[in-house]
Protein backbone atom coordinates (compact mmCIF):
# COMPACT_ATOMS: atom_id res chain seq x y z
CA UNK A 1 0.00 0.00 0.00
CA UNK A 2 1.38 3.23 -1.06
CA UNK A 3 0.65 5.42 2.02
CA UNK A 4 1.85 8.17 0.38
CA UNK A 5 -0.27 8.60 -2.36
CA UNK A 6 -3.65 7.81 -0.40
CA UNK A 7 -2.25 10.64 1.98
CA UNK A 8 -2.19 13.35 -1.27
CA UNK A 9 -4.92 12.32 -2.89
CA UNK A 10 -7.37 12.74 0.62
CA UNK A 11 -5.48 15.85 0.84
CA UNK A 12 -7.01 16.96 -3.17
CA UNK A 13 -10.08 15.68 -2.53
CA UNK A 14 -10.16 17.82 0.99
CA UNK A 15 -9.47 20.91 -1.76
CA UNK A 16 -11.80 20.20 -3.83
CA UNK A 17 -14.71 19.80 -1.31
CA UNK A 18 -13.50 22.77 -0.28
CA UNK A 19 -14.28 24.81 -3.31
CA UNK A 20 -18.10 24.69 -2.33
CA UNK A 21 -17.33 26.42 0.87
CA UNK A 22 -14.96 29.18 -1.15
CA UNK A 23 -17.34 29.76 -3.46
CA UNK A 24 -20.20 30.32 -1.03
CA UNK A 25 -17.99 32.74 0.86
CA UNK A 26 -16.89 34.88 -2.33
CA UNK A 27 -20.61 35.21 -3.41
CA UNK A 28 -21.92 36.79 -0.12
CA UNK A 29 -20.20 39.86 -1.75
CA UNK A 30 -19.93 39.27 -4.89
CA UNK A 31 -21.97 38.81 -7.91
CA UNK A 32 -21.90 34.87 -8.96
CA UNK A 33 -20.47 35.06 -12.43
CA UNK A 34 -18.26 37.84 -11.68
CA UNK A 35 -16.78 35.16 -8.99
CA UNK A 36 -16.35 32.45 -11.69
CA UNK A 37 -14.58 34.73 -14.02
CA UNK A 38 -11.90 35.59 -11.35
CA UNK A 39 -11.17 32.24 -10.29
CA UNK A 40 -11.02 31.53 -14.37
CA UNK A 41 -8.29 34.51 -14.71
CA UNK A 42 -6.11 34.12 -11.13
CA UNK A 43 -6.17 30.25 -12.48
CA UNK A 44 -5.46 31.09 -16.06
CA UNK A 45 -2.39 33.98 -14.76
CA UNK A 46 -0.79 30.91 -13.59
CA UNK A 47 -0.85 28.66 -16.73
CA UNK A 48 0.71 31.70 -18.60
CA UNK A 49 3.88 30.20 -17.76
CA UNK A 50 3.15 27.22 -19.69
CA UNK A 51 2.29 28.31 -22.53
CA UNK A 52 5.49 27.73 -24.88
CA UNK A 53 5.28 23.86 -24.13
CA UNK A 54 1.58 23.99 -25.21
CA UNK A 55 2.53 25.10 -28.52
CA UNK A 56 4.06 22.15 -29.35
CA UNK A 57 0.88 20.05 -29.84
CA UNK A 58 -0.60 19.26 -32.94
CA UNK A 59 -4.16 20.96 -33.74
CA UNK A 60 -5.79 19.61 -36.19
CA UNK A 61 -9.47 20.74 -37.05
CA UNK A 62 -10.93 17.51 -35.26
CA UNK A 63 -9.32 18.34 -32.27
CA UNK A 64 -9.83 22.10 -32.23
CA UNK A 65 -14.07 21.10 -32.74
CA UNK A 66 -13.49 18.42 -29.25
CA UNK A 67 -11.55 20.79 -27.48
CA UNK A 68 -14.55 23.79 -27.87
CA UNK A 69 -16.94 21.13 -27.30
CA UNK A 70 -15.19 20.08 -23.74
CA UNK A 71 -15.01 24.05 -22.68
CA UNK A 72 -18.63 24.36 -23.86
CA UNK A 73 -19.59 21.39 -21.27
CA UNK A 74 -17.02 22.78 -18.48
CA UNK A 75 -16.17 25.62 -17.87
CA UNK A 76 -18.78 27.49 -19.82
CA UNK A 77 -22.24 25.18 -18.75
CA UNK A 78 -21.23 23.49 -16.04
CA UNK A 79 -20.11 26.56 -14.16
CA UNK A 80 -23.28 28.40 -14.73
CA UNK A 81 -25.43 25.55 -13.48
CA UNK A 82 -23.13 25.51 -10.38
CA UNK A 83 -23.02 29.28 -9.52
CA UNK A 84 -26.85 29.39 -9.90
CA UNK A 85 -27.16 26.25 -7.43
CA UNK A 86 -25.31 27.34 -4.89
CA UNK A 87 -27.12 30.60 -4.61
CA UNK A 88 -30.27 28.33 -4.29
CA UNK A 89 -29.15 25.25 -2.36
CA UNK A 90 -26.97 24.43 0.49
CA UNK A 91 -23.14 23.39 0.31
CA UNK A 92 -23.95 19.97 2.22
CA UNK A 93 -26.52 19.05 -0.24
CA UNK A 94 -24.79 20.41 -3.53
CA UNK A 95 -21.55 18.50 -2.37
CA UNK A 96 -24.10 15.52 -2.21
CA UNK A 97 -25.47 15.68 -5.88
CA UNK A 98 -21.77 15.56 -7.09
CA UNK A 99 -21.51 12.28 -5.82
CA UNK A 100 -23.93 11.30 -8.56
CA UNK A 101 -21.44 11.96 -11.30
CA UNK A 102 -19.77 8.43 -12.20
CA UNK A 103 -23.16 7.46 -12.50
CA UNK A 104 -24.46 9.62 -15.00
CA UNK A 105 -20.38 9.80 -17.18
CA UNK A 106 -21.61 5.45 -17.26
CA UNK A 107 -24.87 5.86 -18.05
CA UNK A 108 -23.73 8.02 -20.53
CA UNK A 109 -20.60 6.02 -21.91
CA UNK A 110 -23.28 3.49 -22.62
CA UNK A 111 -24.78 5.76 -24.93
CA UNK A 112 -22.11 7.64 -26.86
CA UNK A 113 -19.09 5.23 -26.01
CA UNK A 114 -20.98 2.29 -26.65
CA UNK A 115 -19.67 1.22 -23.62
CA UNK A 116 -21.78 -1.79 -21.11
CA UNK A 117 -24.23 -0.69 -19.27
CA UNK A 118 -24.83 -3.30 -16.47
CA UNK A 119 -27.58 -4.27 -14.03
CA UNK A 120 -25.84 -3.24 -11.48
CA UNK A 121 -25.19 0.20 -12.73
CA UNK A 122 -29.00 0.38 -13.12
CA UNK A 123 -29.90 -0.46 -10.07
CA UNK A 124 -27.31 1.78 -8.36
CA UNK A 125 -28.37 4.92 -10.62
CA UNK A 126 -32.08 3.90 -9.31
CA UNK A 127 -31.01 3.92 -5.71
CA UNK A 128 -28.99 7.07 -5.72
CA UNK A 129 -32.02 8.85 -7.51
CA UNK A 130 -34.10 8.03 -5.09
CA UNK A 131 -31.79 9.41 -2.44
CA UNK A 132 -31.43 12.60 -4.42
CA UNK A 133 -35.59 12.73 -4.58
CA UNK A 134 -35.75 12.37 -0.61
CA UNK A 135 -32.54 14.97 0.15
CA UNK A 136 -34.37 17.86 -1.63
CA UNK A 137 -37.89 16.96 -1.18
CA UNK A 138 -36.94 17.40 2.41
CA UNK A 139 -34.92 20.54 1.99
CA UNK A 140 -36.16 23.28 3.70
CA UNK A 141 -35.49 26.99 2.68
CA UNK A 142 -33.30 29.00 4.69
CA UNK A 143 -31.46 33.02 4.02
CA UNK A 144 -28.95 30.94 3.00
CA UNK A 145 -30.49 28.28 0.74
CA UNK A 146 -33.86 29.97 -0.49
CA UNK A 147 -35.06 27.00 -3.00
CA UNK A 148 -33.41 24.09 -2.34
CA UNK A 149 -35.12 22.12 -4.80
CA UNK A 150 -34.25 23.87 -7.98
CA UNK A 151 -30.62 24.07 -6.28
CA UNK A 152 -29.99 20.46 -6.69
CA UNK A 153 -31.63 20.21 -9.79
CA UNK A 154 -29.31 22.97 -11.54
CA UNK A 155 -26.45 21.18 -9.80
CA UNK A 156 -27.49 17.92 -11.43
CA UNK A 157 -27.54 19.64 -14.77
CA UNK A 158 -23.99 20.77 -13.75
CA UNK A 159 -23.06 17.31 -12.77
CA UNK A 160 -24.48 16.37 -16.39
CA UNK A 161 -22.69 18.57 -18.36
CA UNK A 162 -19.25 17.43 -16.24
CA UNK A 163 -20.46 14.03 -17.68
CA UNK A 164 -20.49 15.17 -21.11
CA UNK A 165 -16.75 16.54 -20.31
CA UNK A 166 -15.94 13.34 -19.38
CA UNK A 167 -16.89 11.82 -22.70
CA UNK A 168 -15.20 14.20 -24.74
CA UNK A 169 -11.75 14.15 -22.52
CA UNK A 170 -11.56 10.15 -22.65
CA UNK A 171 -10.79 11.22 -26.34
CA UNK A 172 -8.36 14.19 -25.92
CA UNK A 173 -6.34 12.84 -23.47
CA UNK A 174 -5.02 10.53 -25.83
CA UNK A 175 -3.90 13.71 -28.44
CA UNK A 176 -3.14 16.40 -25.34
CA UNK A 177 -1.61 16.59 -22.03
CA UNK A 178 -4.10 16.71 -18.53
CA UNK A 179 -2.05 19.98 -17.71
CA UNK A 180 -2.75 21.59 -21.40
CA UNK A 181 -6.81 20.81 -20.77
CA UNK A 182 -7.14 22.10 -17.62
CA UNK A 183 -5.35 25.20 -19.05
CA UNK A 184 -7.37 25.15 -22.01
CA UNK A 185 -10.71 25.33 -19.62
CA UNK A 186 -9.43 27.83 -17.93
CA UNK A 187 -8.57 30.44 -20.64
CA UNK A 188 -11.45 29.58 -22.67
CA UNK A 189 -13.45 30.31 -19.43
CA UNK A 190 -11.98 33.82 -18.50
CA UNK A 191 -13.12 34.70 -22.13
CA UNK A 192 -16.73 33.04 -21.69
CA UNK A 193 -17.61 34.27 -18.85
CA UNK A 194 -16.08 38.53 -19.41
CA UNK A 195 -18.70 39.63 -20.61
CA UNK A 196 -21.05 38.49 -17.82
CA UNK A 197 -18.55 40.01 -15.74
CA UNK A 198 -19.18 43.15 -17.17
CA UNK A 199 -22.70 42.78 -17.26
CA UNK A 200 -22.29 42.38 -13.44
CA UNK A 201 -20.26 45.11 -13.01
CA UNK A 202 -22.21 47.66 -14.56
CA UNK A 203 -25.19 46.28 -12.55
CA UNK A 204 -24.61 45.44 -9.71
CA UNK A 205 -22.04 46.85 -6.82
CA UNK A 206 -19.07 44.03 -6.71
CA UNK A 207 -17.71 44.40 -3.25
CA UNK A 208 -14.07 43.23 -2.65
CA UNK A 209 -13.49 42.39 0.75
CA UNK A 210 -11.29 40.67 2.38
CA UNK A 211 -12.92 37.69 2.28
CA UNK A 212 -13.83 37.56 -0.91
CA UNK A 213 -10.53 38.07 -2.66
CA UNK A 214 -8.97 35.83 -0.50
CA UNK A 215 -11.83 33.41 -1.35
CA UNK A 216 -10.94 33.72 -5.11
CA UNK A 217 -7.25 33.03 -5.06
CA UNK A 218 -8.23 30.16 -3.19
CA UNK A 219 -10.60 29.01 -6.07
CA UNK A 220 -7.92 30.01 -8.52
CA UNK A 221 -4.71 29.07 -7.04
CA UNK A 222 -4.79 26.18 -4.23
CA UNK A 223 -8.31 24.50 -5.91
CA UNK A 224 -6.86 24.57 -9.80
CA UNK A 225 -3.64 23.90 -9.11
CA UNK A 226 -2.58 22.37 -5.86
CA UNK A 227 -5.71 20.17 -6.39
CA UNK A 228 -4.74 19.22 -9.46
CA UNK A 229 -1.34 19.33 -8.87
CA UNK A 230 -1.60 16.71 -5.84
CA UNK A 231 -4.33 14.43 -7.67
CA UNK A 232 -1.81 13.76 -10.78
CA UNK A 233 1.15 13.44 -9.09
CA UNK A 234 -0.58 11.22 -6.66
CA UNK A 235 -1.24 9.16 -10.38
CA UNK A 236 2.58 8.18 -10.42
CA UNK A 237 1.61 6.31 -6.97
CA UNK A 238 -1.39 5.28 -7.28
CA UNK A 239 -3.42 2.97 -9.91
CA UNK A 240 -5.58 5.58 -11.49
CA UNK A 241 -8.85 2.76 -10.67
CA UNK A 242 -7.95 2.90 -6.97
CA UNK A 243 -7.40 6.25 -7.38
CA UNK A 244 -11.33 6.98 -8.81
CA UNK A 245 -12.40 5.57 -5.27
CA UNK A 246 -11.12 9.12 -3.82
CA UNK A 247 -13.48 11.16 -5.18
CA UNK A 248 -16.33 10.11 -3.28
CA UNK A 249 -14.90 11.79 -0.32
CA UNK A 250 -15.70 14.86 -2.45
CA UNK A 251 -19.52 15.15 -0.58
CA UNK A 252 -18.01 14.35 2.78
CA UNK A 253 -15.38 17.07 3.08
CA UNK A 254 -18.41 19.19 1.70
CA UNK A 255 -20.38 18.39 4.16
CA UNK A 256 -18.45 18.80 7.21
CA UNK A 257 -16.94 21.75 6.38
CA UNK A 258 -20.27 23.30 5.31
CA UNK A 259 -21.64 22.30 9.16
CA UNK A 260 -17.83 23.76 10.57
CA UNK A 261 -17.31 26.92 8.39
CA UNK A 262 -20.94 27.73 7.63
CA UNK A 263 -23.06 26.52 10.39
CA UNK A 264 -24.99 24.32 7.76
CA UNK A 265 -27.06 22.22 10.10
CA UNK A 266 -27.88 19.04 8.81
CA UNK A 267 -30.73 17.03 9.63
CA UNK A 268 -31.26 13.24 9.82
CA UNK A 269 -33.70 12.67 6.84
CA UNK A 270 -30.74 14.68 4.93
CA UNK A 271 -28.08 12.11 6.14
CA UNK A 272 -30.01 9.02 5.58
CA UNK A 273 -30.64 10.53 2.11
CA UNK A 274 -27.41 11.26 1.73
CA UNK A 275 -26.58 7.65 3.05
CA UNK A 276 -28.75 6.33 0.24
CA UNK A 277 -26.44 8.19 -2.36
CA UNK A 278 -23.45 7.14 -1.62
CA UNK A 279 -24.72 2.97 -1.09
CA UNK A 280 -26.32 3.59 -4.61
CA UNK A 281 -22.94 4.91 -5.91
CA UNK A 282 -21.36 1.86 -4.05
CA UNK A 283 -23.71 -0.78 -5.95
CA UNK A 284 -22.80 0.83 -9.38
CA UNK A 285 -19.06 1.14 -8.88
CA UNK A 286 -17.54 -2.10 -7.19
CA UNK A 287 -18.47 -5.51 -7.65
CA UNK A 288 -18.79 -7.71 -4.60
CA UNK A 289 -16.72 -10.68 -4.79
CA UNK A 290 -18.60 -14.02 -3.34
CA UNK A 291 -15.85 -15.71 -1.06
CA UNK A 292 -15.87 -18.84 -2.08
CA UNK A 293 -14.74 -22.03 0.58
CA UNK A 294 -11.44 -23.69 -0.25
CA UNK A 295 -12.01 -27.39 -0.87
CA UNK A 296 -9.88 -29.86 1.42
Amino acid sequence: MNYVGFLLLTFAMFIWGSSFIALKIAMIDMQAFSVIFFRMLIASLCFLYFIKDFMKFNFTKRNIKFLILLAFFEPCLYFIFEAKALQLTSVSQAGMITSLLPIIVGVAAGFFLKEKITFRLLLGSFIALLGTVILSSNATASQSAPNPILGNFLEFLAMACGAGYTIVARYLTKEFSALFITAFQVFIGTIFFFPIFIYEFSTNDINFTLNSVLALFYLGVVVTLAGYGLYNYALTKVEASKAAIFIYLIPVFALVLANLILDEKVSFVELLASFIILFGVFVSEFKIKKLKRKRA
